[in-house]
């Protein structure tokens, strides 16, 4: 899988997951779709990212790892509420996220490799 793929993967995650925290709880917190908005972004990156940009890779990146520690809170609580909801989307945005952080981290250190 190529980074593109994986931060896509991400980006409709953060997006679905977001848009079914904000339903769940009736539109009473505009704070669930932070994570959409964020999705959003890395879609904005994903066609630079698809020719290899190294300045778009590198602000995917940031933005990924914001997203993950951003996540953090949801997760723990989540976790401690033990409602199925939550955790199920909170995993699926954690998971995603990971995932989409090792695949860019394969791609720069491929891509270091290659130059040397």
């Amino acid at each position: 899988m190529t980074p593109h793929v994986a931060s896509l993967i991400n980006a409709l995650t953060l997006i679905a997951c977001s848009v079914w925290a904000f339903a769940s709880i009736g539109g009473a917190s505009y704070t669930a779709l932070i994570p959409a908005a964020f999705g959003l972004a890395l879609i904005a990156c994903s066609p630079g990212l698809k020719v290899e940009n190294k300045v778009i890779a590198h602000i995917a990146v940031l933005l990924t790892v914001v997203v993950l520690v951003a996540l953090y809170m949801p997760f723990s609580s989540a976790v401690s509420q033990g409602a199925a909801g939550p955790l199920i989307r909170s995993v699926a945005m954690v998971a995603t996220t990971l995932l989409a952080l090792v695949f860019f981290i394969k791609s720069f250190r491929d891509a270091r490799r290659s130059r040397g």
